[in-house]
């Protein structure tokens, strides 16, 4: 038993086996942060490459995903009497308009697997409520996701509502039909054209 099985269980998508794992480590006395880092967000660094090499896909990141997170929620708990840190706060949400959440999904977990703390808005969002919530939660990160071509236009009424409100909060754009020239052409601080990149671009935007 060792965190390399944890590892190993994230790359194979054992997710039943995940909380017995992470429950023998903390039962063992692992060091939290340690288990957090080189057992689930190590892997999620490893599946993120492999499908940027083209050697996994979407279904297969999403498991792996399913299966970090599956041990990240018995870990959460531990972490905040550790005192653990997270990378960072990040809003997400799918733009108001659009009904697609797939996407929006796995860079979420893809999120969370970087040691990010993710607040998740859901589908159809209005401008408003991404505001509301990256004051509330003091974010520093908004990322906002649209599948829709018509629904694209809500990406630049929610960057202008948070430069509107004040907030210094960065913001995150993505989605299928979204592009690098849209992101710059709307103001957003950056885009990214995958889940692994959306990791990448976050920890740029918090250091």
């Amino acid at each position: 038993m060792s965190i390399r099985d944890v590892y190993q269980a994230v790359i194979d998508f054992d997710e039943d086996a995940m909380p017995d794992l992470i429950n023998k480590e903390i039962a063992a006395g692992t060091d939290i942060n340690k288990l957090l880092q080189e057992g689930l967000i190590a892997p999620m660094d490893y599946v993120g490459t492999q499908f940027s090499l083209g050697e996994l896909f979407v279904p297969e990141m999403l498991m792996a995903a399913q299966t970090m997170k599956r041990g990240l929620e018995i870990l959460k708990p531990k972490l905040g009497a550790a005192g653990g840190t997270t990378a960072g706060k990040i809003v997400i949400g799918t733009v108001k308009g659009d009904l697609h959440d797939i996407g929006k999904n796995l860079v979420g977990m893809m999120l969370e697997g970087g040691g990010f703390e993710i607040i998740d808005l859901g589908v159809d969002v209005e401008p408003m409520a991404f505001v509301t919530a990256a004051k509330e939660n003091n974010a520093a990160i908004v990322g906002l996701s649209a599948l829709l071509t018509t629904t694209m236009p809500a990406m630049e009424e929610t960057v202008n509502a948070l430069k509107e409100a004040g907030l210094t909060v960065k913001t995150m754009v993505g989605g299928a039909p979204v592009t690098k020239a849209f992101a710059d052409k709307i103001g957003a601080t950056g885009y990214s054209e995958d889940a692994p990149g959306a990791v990448e671009l976050a920890r740029k935007l918090c250091h």
